[in-house]
């Protein structure tokens, strides 16, 4: 299976176009020839009509081109047409979704009024119960029909109206039926969303588009390759464009690191019609990062030098690391083999932390560069080696975008039958002028983050950001975005929506400083329950909002407190963790 042209060379995906609006009057077209479209969604209560209206107006001033509202019930859904109606008189045509979960009675109401519906095959006609069940074929094709029966109804009105769909599975809530089917996967998202595809097709609907959303960068990469890869098998018109997103990717640094990763990744692959970056903060912090990361994709990919294509070295649709021997980088530390992932630093940059590093610093460098046993190397020429156990990186000045230099070192690596320790580097070359920091940090987490997500770096080395303290931390933060490190808390957070029943940033803010210390836990911070448990699967404890007012509390997936006043929830969760032996004091300032 393939997924895109070729690792090692950028082209976009060749998509068809899904019109989306009215593109002569404010209307977009996703796909085909056209750049990629950023959007955003809106954080007001859908019924709130001037605020939602304000909130979209303030996106579009910024450059959004698509905004999302939820619409959680059919009351929510009609009053769409009042937003629209405000936004159409003051001038503004932005396409509007409608966000659609659990209920198609509201879908069918939004389609009325807005130019998309989003729905989520894993809960547009089921419920979540985490039940275990086995399914006869014959069972299962009867699902198939029931799902059928609900979903050709909203189609054929979408196909009557000139209306556009996006069919977005959430790795948090795969239906019961796919779960118990396929588990949970990157082929249950990717069946899932077919299965909904197929009803589409079969009432001759095409103007829609997948997107496949996961918290979790790794996950997120494998769905999209694998979606990819599987509308290849289906056929030449099966080629539908794609919406990027990593789900609850959090605040700050770690939310903008996140996404970077993911959907940086994808989009240097040539893979990506549309995008939102989810940020817990104010949605018009969104679209400057979306607008930030599109722009870098011409520098992060290789649209210049064409590769004879050789094997690659790692499955794209499974993670597994790369084998390697164990070396030693320094006193103390050591790489490859079952060692996590390194960081390394230049002997200037260890010059100006060391003198600050105290004995129990969770960031510290792990190795200096100029004292490694290192062989650097054009991965583009032939090189010989005769053990290995010594490190081998690209070497700088080469004239090759970082991802396709590593790749190709390590797909070459194989077909010589050595399995030498990389170190990976977020640049190659030196701009003249510093980048901004904002800018070093896509950078970096898009080069180092793609790489790791294809199994490929056993040490990495941030150079791109000039502050010697802040590479560092950088270097850390993208290893714990993806996945390979905890060195501090670990957060999942929603943005917030129209759904959510408490301030997620004032509550995010708050947990935060009761938490923040506890190295290798995980904590989710969700909303409402859309997303919520099944996203939390891999988190140690979430906090979720249950009512107006009122927290759940969860031990991975588990709910084990209901309905726990807000003003306390805080001090529950702590006396949770706290149950569970994850709860240790803050040292002293």
């Amino acid at each position: 299976m393939n997924y895109c042209e070729s690792p090692f060379f950028y082209r976009k995906r060749e998509t068809r176009e899904v019109v989306v609006g009215d593109p002569a009057n404010g209307g977009v077209v996703i796909g085909g020839d056209n750049p990629v479209v950023v959007q955003s969604m809106l954080t007001s209560d859908t019924m709130d009509t001037d605020e939602s209206v304000r909130q979209a107006l303030d996106l579009v001033e910024i450059g959004c081109q698509i905004v999302r509202i939820t619409a959680q019930t059919k009351r929510h859904a009609a009053n769409l047409e009042n937003i629209v109606a405000r936004l159409r008189e003051q001038g503004c045509n932005v396409p509007i979704v409608a966000d659609i979960h659990f209920k198609p009675d509201a879908a069918m109401e939004a389609a009325n009024w807005v130019e998309v519906i989003r729905v989520n095959p894993g809960n547009f006609v089921d419920k979540k119960k985490f039940a275990v069940r086995e399914y006869t074929d014959e069972e299962y094709d009867e699902e198939l029909e029931r799902i059928d029966s609900k979903f050709t109804p909203l189609v054929r009105k979408l196909k009557e109206l000139g209306r556009a769909l996006r069919i977005g599975t959430n790795h948090g809530s795969l239906s019961d039926r796919i779960m118990n089917r396929y588990g949970d996967t990157p082929l249950g998202m990717v069946e899932s969303a077919l299965e909904f595809a197929r009803i589409a097709r079969k009432n001759d609907f095409h103007n829609f588009k997948f997107s496949m959303k996961s918290s979790n960068p790794k996950v997120m990469i494998e769905c999209y390759r694998l979606l990819v890869a599987r509308l290849e098998q289906e056929g030449p018109d099966w080629n539908y464009p794609i919406h990027l997103g990593v789900t609850e990717a959090g605040e700050g640094e770690d939310g903008r690191i996140k996404s970077a990763i993911g959907i940086g990744s994808l989009l240097c692959d040539g893979l990506g019609d549309t995008i939102r970056v989810s940020l817990t903060e104010d949605a018009p912090h969104e679209i400057p990062v979306c607008l930030d990361l599109v722009a870098q994709v011409p520098l992060l990919g290789n649209t210049e030098a064409r590769l004879d294509d050789i094997p690659l070295s790692y499955d794209p649709f499974e993670f597994q690391r790369r084998s390697t021997p164990e070396v030693e980088l320094m006193d103390g530390f050591r790489c490859g083999g079952e060692q996590t992932i390194r960081v390394v630093v230049t002997q200037a940059t260890w010059d100006k932390v060391a003198p600050r590093m105290t004995p129990k610093a969770d960031v510290r460098p792990e190795g200096i560069y100029e004292d490694l046993n290192l062989l650097e190397v054009d991965p583009r020429e032939d090189f010989s080696l005769t053990t290995n156990t010594q490190i081998l990186t690209v070497k700088d000045g080469v004239d090759l975008p970082v991802i396709t230099a590593f790749r190709l070192l390590s797909a070459k690596l194989k077909r010589v039958g050595m399995n030498n320790p990389i170190l990976l580097k977020d640049c190659l070359v030196f701009e003249e002028t510093p980048l901004e920091p904002k800018i070093a940090l896509l950078r970096a987490s898009a080069n180092l983050g793609s790489l790791i997500a294809d199994g490929i770096g056993d040490a990495i080395m941030v150079r791109g950001e000039s502050g010697g303290g802040q590479s560092l931390r950088l270097a850390y933060n993208i290893l714990q975005a993806a996945g390979c490190r905890s060195f501090k808390t670990d957060y999942v957070a929603c943005p917030s929506c129209g759904r959510t029943l408490f301030n997620l940033q004032t509550v995010t803010a708050r947990i935060k400083a009761r938490t923040d210390h506890l190295k290798g836990v995980k904590i989710a911070i969700m909303g409402c329950i859309v997303n919520g448990p099944g996203e939390m699967a891999d988190a140690d404890f979430g906090y979720v909002g249950g009512a107006p007012g009122k927290i759940n509390l969860y031990v991975g997936k588990e709910p084990v407190k209901f309905n726990i006043p807000e003003a306390e929830a805080v001090d529950r969760l702590v006396d949770l963790i706290a149950e569970h032996g994850k709860w240790v004091d803050p040292e002293p300032a």
